[in-house]
C-alpha cells in the first residue's frame, strides 16, 4: 500500500449566545412549542422589517478579533433560500449569509411534516479553517481552542451537544508528499469531538479503501451515523411539506 496524507479543512458553526434573534425580538431560547419563538420577521413574511440585533455584532466582532481577523468597516446581507437536508430533520433554510434554521415535525400518520421556525433568525456565525489539519488529533486541538476562546468571550456556550456548535469536516487524502488535493467529502452530523474524530478515522480509511481499489472518491456531503461508526451519502427527499406558523406580533426589542 503506498503511504497517504489526509488533508482537512473545518467549517465550525456557533450559535450566539443572545437572548433574542438577530432581526426581531423573539426568544432563541432551546426548546418551546412549535412555532412559540415566531413571528413575521423570522417566518420571512411579506413587508416585515427587520432590525439588526446590536449585541450579534458585537459577539461576532468580539470573535474575529480573537481569531486573528480582519474586522471590515462595511458589510451587508444577502438574502439566500435554499433547500438543504443537513440536519437530523431534513430541513433547512438559510437567509441573509447568517444561516435561519428550520426543524421539521413529521406526522407518520398524515405523511407528512410541518415546518417549526423557532430557530429561525437565530444568529450563527461561520468560520472557516484553511485545509491544514494533517490529523484528527490537530482538528481535535484546533475545536478545543476555538471553544475555549468563544466560550471566555461570552459569545456562545458551544454545546455541541444542543447545536449551538458544530463542526462540518471537509477531508481528503492523497500520497504523501504530493501537493495536489484529492477529491474531499463533507461529513456532518458531529455532535461530539469524540465523533468527530471517530468519523475521521473513519472516513480517511474510507477513502484509502477506494483509491487503493481503483476507484474514484466523489465529492459529496455525507452524514454520520455515530451509533453504527459509519457514514453514507446524503440523498435528501421532502414528499410532503405544510407550514403552519403560529406568529405573534413582532417586537424588534433586541437583547
Amino acid at each position: 500500500m503506498k503511504d497517504y496524507e489526509v488533508v482537512i479543512g473545518l467549517e465550525v458553526h456557533v450559535e450566539l449566545a443572545t437572548k433574542t434573534k438577530i432581526f426581531c425580538g423573539c426568544s432563541t431560547e432551546f426548546g418551546g412549542a412549535p412555532n412559540s419563538h415566531t413571528c413575521p420577521v423570522c417566518t420571512g413574511m411579506p413587508g416585515s422589517l427587520p432590525v439588526l440585533n446590536k449585541k450579534v455584532v458585537e459577539y461576532a466582532a468580539a470573535v474575529g478579533l480573537a481569531t486573528n481577523c480582519t474586522i471590515t468597516q462595511d458589510c451587508k446581507f444577502d438574502r439566500k433560500n435554499y433547500f438543504y437536508p443537513d440536519n437530523p430533520q431534513n430541513y433547512q433554510i438559510s437567509q441573509l449569509y447568517l444561516p435561519i434554521a428550520g426543524k421539521l415535525v413529521h406526522d407518520e400518520w398524515e405523511g407528512v411534516s410541518y415546518v417549526d421556525y423557532n430557530r429561525s433568525g437565530v444568529p450563527l456565525i461561520e468560520i472557516v479553517s484553511e485545509p491544514d489539519m494533517r490529523s484528527a488529533e490537530e482538528v481535535i486541538a484546533y475545536l478545543t481552542k476555538l471553544r475555549t476562546t468563544i466560550q471566555y468571550l461570552g459569545a456562545s456556550d458551544c454545546k455541541l451537544q444542543e447545536g449551538s456548535m458544530r463542526a462540518d469536516v471537509n477531508l481528503s487524502v492523497r500520497e504523501r508528499g504530493s501537493s495536489e488535493f484529492g477529491t474531499r467529502t463533507e461529513t456532518k452530523n458531529l455532535n461530539s469531538f469524540a465523533a468527530i474524530e471517530r468519523a475521521i478515522k473513519a472516513e480517511t480509511a474510507r477513502q484509502i479503501d477506494l483509491i487503493e481499489a481503483g476507484e474514484k472518491v466523489v465529492q459529496e456531503t455525507r452524514r454520520w451515523n455515530d451509533d453504527k461508526e459509519y457514514s453514507y451519502a446524503f440523498k435528501g427527499r421532502c414528499t410532503g411539506l405544510q407550514i403552519f406558523p403560529r406568529s405573534r406580533p413582532c417586537s424588534n426589542s433586541h437583547q
